[in-house]
């Protein structure tokens, strides 16, 4: 999962469009970048580095790694780097048989390249920002915690185009994660041969996807990807270039694409209002869902009472007017939640059905005003109090949040009587520090999934995660959660009810209160075409996109 609070939502956002911002010119202006196949995109801040190993995000380098798979559309793993796969009846063993593909220097990618790869990633010295997506792969955890060396990590190379890999337990979302640039290979003699400068500069780097990096120079405003042709399916990528400007300001991109330099641009909330009916106006949703994390465990201990209780909290839930919040507050098109999983993230493997849909629990995430009123007097009563007095934690580096708290205590002050919601808006690492030490009532949070799987979300409010900031624990659920990951994790079906089920109860028990999902807007050329985009993991994949 990545730890994906409010502070950071403004960060991701900046990832998210590294991989996708590609600004176009309005339809009626033309560039030659359909003759030449060149995208023009733009980032709202440099890549930090290209290195798989330590890599923050892979909205952007997904283009240029590859691993077993590739992520395609609607989340679907598709071909990569693996020619077949086999899954052992137990779930537990993974063979891999690798195509014949080289790296972009010309060598050939090998069996050993991933063993060589994932050991290096989990090796603590690397300081992995992502190590953890590893967990369930045999010794994966005890590796980066370094009580094993990485030779104990369970990868291995049969020959130099096979590759086992053994699981601790089934991992139900296993082919998913195996489409993940994280867990692709690396080849060791570049590694070697550059030492420290290895992932610093675009040169300094060979590349195993479907276009190579240039003109990177780790701290510059302009660089490129070029079509690789070392590439194992070179045939099908169109594009010849992609070039990428750092761009701060949706108002230079809204200029610049206008001006036919760019075929794609983010919008502000005012662009949106002026452009969302414009033809070229799109929206793509992004699985990053903000919601309300309460403390269980307060140091006060009415407050402690008062999170505690089932009703008060659902009071919250039914007085926040979502529509109104997102449509009027935010204004940047995003949607209101079903529940604490983002929509369109997953689908029921039997019937396709989203599992948004299916989480649904009646009048926990509506607005319902009258029935917020009898929940709230019904809990207060439970808790012995008459007046609540609570404090909002958010973080002052993410420009939604002061428009966000404000509306929550002007809803919440209005519809719950005796609630007085003071807000304390401070720097994203002042609030990290304070969640992390639990000095908060009511946090002002964030998630978004690293994968398209609903345990993505749904590992947060287990007892003793490391996200689980208010300490939330309920008995049933856990056990639903552990049944999914253990009993169920190879009977997709049934693992999925169990998700389901868990989904429920975490949302008609209210453990957190989820109130919007991210939608970004951007103005699109016509022209550009075959962009893939997915909510989750590798956003935006530019393998078969080409300009019309």
């Amino acid at each position: 999962m990545r730890k994906l609070r409010m502070l950071l939502l403004v960060a991701v956002i900046g990832i998210i469009t590294v991989g996708l911002a590609a600004c176009g010119q309005s339809s009626n202006q033309k560039t030659n970048s359909s003759k030449s196949q060149t995208l023009n995109l733009s980032t709202t801040a440099p890549l930090d580095t290209i290195d798989i190993s330590k890599s923050t995000g892979y909205g952007q380098t997904g283009n240029a790694f590859e691993s077993f798979y590739r992520l395609g559309k609607n989340g679907k793993p598709t071909a990569g780097l693996a020619q077949s796969a086999k899954k052992s009846k137990d779930g537990k063993t993974w063979t891999f048989k690798l195509r014949n593909a080289k790296w972009s220097n010309g060598d050939q990618i090998t069996a050993q390249d991933f063993v060589y790869s994932w050991r290096r990633t989990l090796n603590p010295k690397t300081k992995s920002t992502y190590a953890y997506l590893f967990s369930g792969i045999k010794n994966a955890d005890k590796v980066n915690a370094d009580k094993l060396s990485p030779n104990a990590v369970g990868i291995k190379a049969t020959n130099s185009k096979t590759v086992v890999v053994q699981l601790e337990k089934p991992i139900a979302y296993f082919k998913v994660l195996m489409s993940y640039p994280l867990f692709g290979p690396q080849n060791q003699k570049i590694v070697d041969k550059y030492g420290k400068k290895y992932g610093t500069r675009s040169q300094y780097m060979v590349y195993s996807g479907p276009f190579t990096i240039k003109n990177w120079n780790g701290t510059g405003n302009k660089w490129q990807f070029v079509k690789n042709n070392q590439y194992w399916d070179k045939s099908v990528v169109k594009l010849k270039k992609i070039n990428y400007t750092v761009v701060a300001s949706p108002t230079t991109g809204l200029e610049l694409y206008q001006q036919g330099k760019l075929d794609l641009t983010p919008l502000s909330n005012q662009q949106i209002k002026n452009y969302k009916n414009n033809s070229e106006f799109k929206q793509y949703p992004y699985s990053l869902v903000s919601f309300l994390e309460y403390n269980f465990k307060d140091a006060n201990s009415t407050k402690r009472k008062v999170m505690s209780n089932r009703n008060i909290r659902t009071a919250i839930s039914l007085s926040i007017n979502r529509k109104q919040l997102t449509k009027k507050v935010l204004g940047d098109g995003s949607a209101t939640p079903t529940g604490f999983v983002a929509s369109q993230l997953a689908h029921d493997p039997r019937t396709g059905t989203d599992f948004a849909k299916q989480q649904a629990v009646a009048n926990t995430v509506d607005h319902n005003e009258k029935l917020a009123k009898q929940y709230w007097e019904k809990g207060l009563k439970q808790v012995g109090v008459k007046k609540v007095n609570l404090s909002i934690l958010a973080s002052s580096d993410d420009q939604t949040s002061s428009p966000v708290t404000q509306y929550l205590k002007a809803q919440f002050e209005k519809v719950l009587p005796g609630m007085t919601l003071n807000i304390r808006n401070v720097p994203g690492q002042v609030a990290t520090q304070d969640a992390l030490k639990g000095e908060f009532d009511i946090y002002l949070s964030g998630w978004g999934a690293d994968f398209n799987d609903p345990i993505s979300f749904l590992q947060i409010p287990e007892s003793g995660t490391a996200y689980n900031y208010g300490k939330y624990r309920n008995e049933t659920y856990d056990k639903l959660i552990n049944r999914a990951q253990n009993r169920d994790a190879n009977n997709a079906g049934q693992r999925w009810d169990d998700l389901v089920q868990a989904a429920k109860v975490f949302n008609k028990d209210q453990g957190m209160t989820p109130l919007y999902q991210q939608v970004t807007s951007y103005l699109q050329k016509p022209s550009l075409k075959g962009v893939i985009h997915n909510t989750a993991g590798t956003q935006w994949s530019y393998k078969y996109a080409y300009m019309k």
